[in-house]
């Protein structure tokens, strides 16, 4: 009986490691389809007509997608670290499209800043 109890502990155990490992994967998802509606935004606004709406479409899939997956990450990890690492990933993937993709200046400023984001991201995946 002892036997059974140890063996469903440590079943349950494997299982919670799976779950986290899977919301840290949703949660960088989310952050890259934050990430993709924000460029269809930057698309939208170049283009008219049917263009325009298609490249609405895309942001209003990539905002809905980002939200469940975001909620579904704080089913296990918690929301005051969740949200800060979604919104870092958004932020650090929106900067660089803005870069490599639109032709926004890359200051020194402006990539020192992303770099301590960057890093306080990593911190709060390290300490949770």
């Amino acid at each position: 009986m002892q036997r059974l109890r140890r063996r469903r502990r440590n079943i349950a155990a494997a299982l919670d490691e799976v779950s986290d490992a899977m919301s840290w994967i949703y949660l960088f998802v989310a952050g890259l389809c934050e990430v993709g509606f924000t460029f269809c935004l930057g698309r939208a606004k170049a283009v008219a007509g049917a263009a325009w709406w298609s490249w609405m479409s895309g942001f209003l899939v990539f905002c809905v997608l980002s939200m469940v997956l975001l909620a579904r990450a704080t089913r296990t990890l918690p929301l005051g670290t969740a949200y800060p690492v979604w919104t870092g990933i958004g932020a650090v993937g929106t900067v660089l499209v803005g870069i490599f993709v639109f032709h926004e200046p890359a200051t020194f400023w402006r990539l020192f800043f992303i770099s301590t984001l960057i890093a306080s991201v990593v911190g709060l995946k390290i300490i949770s």
